[in-house]
């Protein structure tokens, strides 16, 4: 403490004395002050010489004000009391000289008085003390003549019943007296002295002595006085001091109870002023409410919350009625986050009243509320955040259905905005608040006013899943580690998950929420119901399962695993024509959800995940059986499931088990039965979607002993419960042991029982595999499985490409049939038979599995096996109206002539092939390419691959068959009406024709000629077509190479030149060189050799070699015919341009077959202006060094 003296000591030796004495004399009189007034202030100078004369008091002795403020700060108690003694009797006998001595420095009259008043404020705690003040109080406030002059002594009481505890309890008690005087008070029309009236009122109930002891007195004559004055109140400095008044009376229930039920008094029903109404509390806070002090509203809104509080439902219509909402929503644009606190608590209390909504103040309010809650959430208030939160969402859950909330769409878009605001706050307490909200958001009343806002509910569940992404734990969290805040969060975001799907659901049975009511004419809107639903069926599908399943892997909730589960059931009928593939893709998982409700035993979890599982599997049932789906299987499946699933309350082990039991004899009780079918089907739509939770060598021996014990029983399992059976036991056959004699014949038995095969087959190549495996199941059932597996291939492909929704890929449906026919031929039999007894459809499929194994199979002992049976299967074909098998079943006669090594003689069965055949070629239209060009490829192999005494009597059928040579011709004309390709494709169909034409025509040329064969029709050739090659078609020159070879001689054909051709006008005479060259003209010679020549650089491998070979052919018969114009050809320098073209192909390309054939027939005929002697050379040094296996890579000819 800064006093005005730095060195506090004792003032004169006889204040010292007196004060170690102990005694206490009496001031000096007035009278001996005045006199004595200078001399002794003259020795208290002297007394104290470190202050000076101008701190000393004229006392006897003498007194330093400076010694003793120091002395009241660090002295002893003894000096301390001393001083104050002498301190009072200054203040009484010589008050004006302190005054003056105190005024000029108000530093130093601060310090003093706080230190008196300090030191005091312990003695005046003292009961003794309290008691005097209130008996001079009382005094006072008797004695006094106007209620005016009381104010001070209320003020005073008001000012100790706040400082000091205990002073409120002993006016009460020891003085309850003064309360008549606060009475009077209220009733004096001063608002200063009912102010300082209610502040003291205020703090006498804030004890609960004196509320206990004042009860009566409020009752009977406090509490209607008080609300009057309230309600009457104009100064802010009685409304503020009412209100605390209010406060701590509404702390009791008892208060509460009378405020709210008082009536309008007696005498004061003459008062027109008095406030209206049997419950005059609501509306004078209300009238509180009206005004624009914020403070005033937030002190009425307290008290309206702290009203509400003891019981809403009671006390909540009064205020309604009044209607305070009104105002409590208009206070929300203020900027008081207090006042926006309690209007937001008042609210929230309010909800709880169904008349809050009834009287639509949450219709007017909604709008206010938004926007509040937009205003605050800059803030940094984090409760103001969650309470507006926590309002709004009980506004959306408790509003009735029959009122609609948001009546404009704007607002309903703003709300939408807020909760996305809201989700993506960085809080998680908010983010908590918020879902919860959006999910109260998500009702069909709530959104029904169209168009409904299906993209911006798009984005919000965006947000909703973006933000609950980026709160969860990462992958390597450990279970422990996750919080109670993110497992409420997950729960929350279930909820919303849940009630989002149950939107989409309702809106499907409302043809206004189906599409955008405004969308223009002759458009497209994409806010439309399907596709909103569509996205809430991918996006659960890609993110919502994946984040909730990792989350269930951390910390396993039963509460969050029932919501998740509902979830998922409610997805079957989001979008109904997508439900087959959202059962698939569910399907991969539900023996996870089954283990969970095992593991916990949770009745509500054990139901939820039942219900769930039954939909599950009657959804994959409908997906996967459409061609055999029955509605009474169906409806016996569902309550076989709806009953028994719920009652699986079984671990693992002991559900393989109890598959094993065997119900007791003559056994009424068909409950056994009903949980072994269930867990059958459980483990067979679980296995057929990749979810194996069981070992399969234990699945397969479970469900083999289930067999074994339905037998024993005479028990026969229904269809769907044996085709499940038999399922597992296919899928499970590579790892359990091979099936005894005794199972073998008990499946028997079981499938002997039923009239068809198909009520019990399932589509899968590990059945197919399953059948055929066993010589027992073959021999009685192979033809009918491998039947219903070519009839059903086609759907179930078709069905498993629809799926699309990452279900594992299933292999190609003859793929499998492959592997089985490899290692088992003898099927091919059964093959055979089908093609013959079957429909048009499954016989072209066996055909052409029969194609795809012979193209992959080279073993011939099964092309003999075949041949056996075409000839029958031809025949029939034939005989049918149809021909759509036809083509397979030629290709299929050729690919078993190709796998056919070596040569081999002709037998009866492929003479008379190769005469069907050939009739059947006769038959064809030009454009049958289908049926004409495997056939021909039949007939051509025929002639090549047998030997000469066989080849000559197939060659004199094929010759005496005239149809078949027509329709070659015939064929054979299209070759110039066709365009050449700009670029090396593979052949099409028609040109796969012409050249199997062509190849044919010229061998039959060949072995017409070698065998000098018989021939009943001509073939007409014009040369100037095929003589001038404007095509790259080699098989062309395979025919032209023949007819050089029987130089244009032949009974099978006639050479037509340009000028025997039909319309020549007039013969011309032909030169000496044409007549030499007949039927060629040197001309056409010329023309011939510069097409070879441009066909050479076309980089072809084939074209090149049946060129060169063409040109040989046709120099070996210039040369025979004239040598002048073959040595002519054989010497032209372009050659020489056309073989450099060719060595420049590539590195060593000179040792290639072609370019060597080429070089040889130019040495042949001695063109040494082609290639000369030194190139030769050099050829053969290059040729020398280069290794064996070089060449051979090259393909080199040596027998050249």
């Amino acid at each position: 403490m800064n006093g005005p003296c730095t060195s506090p000591q004792p003032c004169g030796g006889a204040a010292a004395a007196g004060s170690r004495g102990g005694g206490r004399r009496a001031g000096p009189g007035p009278r001996a002050c005045a006199g004595r007034g200078g001399g002794m202030a003259a020795e208290a100078a002297e007394a104290c010489g470190a202050h000076g004369l101008r701190w000393a008091l004229p006392l006897r002795p003498p007194l330093c004000l400076a010694c003793a403020m120091e002395t009241l700060g660090d002295g002893s108690l003894v000096r301390k009391k001393h001083v104050l003694s002498r301190l009072h009797d200054a203040l009484v006998w010589q008050a004006l000289p302190v005054v003056q001595l105190l005024a000029p420095d108000e530093r130093v009259c601060m310090h003093l008085i706080g230190t008196l008043l300090g030191k005091s404020s312990a003695v005046l705690k003292s009961e003794q003390y309290l008691l005097c003040i209130l008996d001079e109080s009382q005094k006072e406030l008797c004695k006094a003549t106007t209620m005016r002059s009381s104010l001070p002594t209320f003020t005073l009481l008001g000012k100790l019943a706040d400082a000091i505890p205990g002073f409120a309890d002993i006016l009460v008690v020891e003085h309850s007296n003064l309360v008549d005087h606060l009475l009077m008070g209220l009733t004096y029309p001063n608002e200063a002295i009912k102010a300082a009236v209610c502040y003291l009122y205020g703090k006498l109930y804030s004890s609960p002595v004196g509320t206990e002891w004042l009860s009566a007195h409020f009752e009977e004559r406090l509490c209607g006085l008080f609300l009057n004055t309230l309600g009457r109140a104009q100064t802010k400095e009685l409304q503020i001091n009412c209100l605390g008044l209010l406060k701590e009376l509404l702390k009791s229930d008892h208060f509460v109870s009378i405020l709210m039920n008082i009536s309008k008094p007696e005498e004061e029903s003459e008062n027109a002023d008095f406030l209206e109404g049997e419950n005059p509390l609501p509306l004078v806070l209300k009238k509180l409410l009206l005004t624009r002090d914020e403070m005033l509203q937030a002190a009425s809104s307290h008290c309206l919350a702290a009203t509400l509080v003891h019981s809403p439902s009671r006390y909540a219509p009064a205020f309604i009625h009044a209607d305070v909402p009104e105002f409590l929503f208009e206070c929300l644009s203020c900027n008081s986050e207090i006042l926006i606190w309690s209007v937001y608590c008042c609210l929230l209390l309010l909800t709880e009243e169904r008349l809050f909504f009834s009287k639509c103040h949450t219709v007017y309010g909604i709008e206010s509320l938004v926007r509040s809650l937009h205003d605050v959430l800059p803030l940094n208030n984090v409760e103001l955040h969650k309470q507006g939160l926590l309002l709004f969402t009980e506004i959306l859950k408790r509003q009735p259905v029959e009122i609609k909330l948001f009546t404009n769409r704007g607002v309903c878009i703003e709300a939408i905005d807020l909760l996305m605001e809201t989700v993506n706050c960085p809080v998680l307490e908010v983010v908590v608040e918020a879902v919860r909200a959006v999910s109260a958001f998500l009702r069909k009343d709530h959104l029904s006013s169209p168009p409904i806002p299906y993209e911006e509910l798009q984005k919000l569940l965006e947000a909703v899943l973006k933000r609950c992404a980026d709160l969860s734990p990462p992958q390597s969290s450990k279970r422990h580690a996750v919080s109670q805040k993110l497992l409420l969060l997950d729960s929350s975001f279930l909820w919303y998950l849940l009630c989002v799907c149950r939107l989409a659901v309702e809106f499907q049975s409302d043809p206004m929420a189906q599409e955008n009511a405004f969308t223009a004419p002759n458009s497209e809107s994409k806010d439309t119901l399907n596709n909103f639903s569509k996205f809430l069926l991918r996006i659960c599908d890609t993110l919502c399962i994946p984040m909730v399943m990792n989350y269930l892997e951390r910390a396993v909730s039963p509460s969050v695993m029932e919501v998740f589960i509902s979830t998922l059931n409610t997805l079957f009928t989001v979008v109904p024509n997508m439900r087959n593939k959202f059962s698939k893709k569910l399907g991969m998982g539900p023996s996870s959800l089954y283990l969970s409700a095992l593991l916990h035993s949770n009745p509500a979890l054990n139901q939820a995940c039942s219900s769930f599982l039954c939909s599950l599997c009657l959804s994959l049932y409908s997906a996967t059986e459409k061609e055999r789906t029955s509605s009474q299987e169906e409806q016996e499946m569902s309550e076989l499931l709806q009953k028994g699933l719920p009652q699986l309350n079984y671990t693992i082990a002991e559900s393989l088990l109890l598959l094993a039991e065997t119900p007791e004899p003559f056994s009424l009780d068909q409950s056994l039965c009903s949980h072994q079918h269930c867990f059958i089907l459980l483990l067979y739509f679980a296995c057929t979607h990749g979810d194996r939770f069981v070992p399969e060598a234990e699945l397969f021996l479970a469900v083999r002993n289930f067999l074994l014990s339905a037998q024993d029983h005479g028990d026969c399992p229904p269809a769907y419960v044996l085709r499940a059976a038999l399922y597992l036991l296919a899928v499970c056959q590579d790892k359990g042991k091979t099936l005894d004699l005794r199972s073998l014949c008990t499946i028997r038995r079981i499938l002997d029982g039923f009239p068809d095969l198909s009520l019990v087959y399932v589509h899968c190549p590990l059945l197919l595999k399953f059948f055929l495996h066993y010589p027992e199941f073959m021999g009685r059932f192979g033809h009918q499985v491998l039947q219903l597996w070519f009839s059903w291939g086609d759907c179930k492909q078709t069905e498993i490409e629809e799926a699309g929704f990452g279900v594992s890929d299933q292999p190609n449906s003859a793929n499998p049939l492959l592997l089985i026919l490899k290692s088992n031929s003898s099927i091919l039999l059964i093959l055979l038979d089908l093609v013959c007894s079957s429909s048009v459809e499954v016989a072209w499929k066996v055909l052409m599995t029969l194609r795809t194994f012979l193209e992959t199979n080279e073993d011939v002992l099964v092309c003999d096996l075949l041949r056996s049976r075409f000839l029958q299967i031809l025949q029939q074909l034939l005989v049918e109206s149809t021909n759509r098998n036809l083509p397979v079943l030629l290709s299929l006669l050729f690919l078993v002539q190709l796998r056919s090594k070596g040569v081999r003689e002709l037998d009866s069965t492929d003479f008379k092939l190769l005469h069907q055949v050939s009739n059947l070629c006769g038959k064809c239209r030009p454009m049958d390419t289908d049926l004409l060009q495997p056939s021909l490829n039949f007939l051509y192999w025929s002639l090549h691959q047998t030997t000469p005494c066989s080849q000559q009597r197939a060659v004199a059928v094929l010759l005496s068959n005239v149809s078949l040579l027509q329709i070659l011709q015939k064929v054979l004309e299209h070759t110039w009406c066709r365009s050449p390709h700009s670029e090396p494709v593979y052949l099409s169909s028609e040109d796969a024709l012409l050249c199997s034409g062509w190849l044919l025509v010229a061998s039959l040329l060949l072995y017409q000629h070698r065998y000098n064969t018989e021939v009943r029709t001509t073939q007409v050739f014009r040369s100037r077509e095929w003589l001038n090659l404007k095509k790259p078609l080699h098989y062309i020159m395979q025919f032209l190479r023949a007819v050089l070879q029987q130089n244009f001689s032949s009974s099978l054909l006639v050479i037509v030149g340009e000028n025997t051709a039909e319309g020549a006008t007039r013969p011309q005479l032909p030169s000496l060189q044409d007549a030499a060259l007949h039927p060629l003209a040197v001309q056409q010679v010329f023309s011939l050799v510069v097409s070879l020549q441009n066909l050479l650089v076309h980089k072809d491998f084939v074209l090149s070699q049946a060129v060169v070979a063409c040109l040989e052919t046709l120099v070996e018969y210039l040369y025979v015919k004239n040598q002048d114009v073959a040595l002519h050809v054989a010497s032209q320098p372009w050659h020489r341009f056309l073989l450099f073209t060719l060595l420049n192909w590539a590195q060593k390309s000179f040792l290639q077959p072609e370019v060597l054939r080429l070089m040889t027939l130019f040495l042949r005929y001695q063109s040494s202006n082609i290639i000369s002697q030194k190139e030769i050379s050099q050829i053969l040094q290059e040729a020398a060094e280069a290794n064996l296996a070089e060449l051979e890579s090259l393909g080199v000819c040596f027998s050249l």
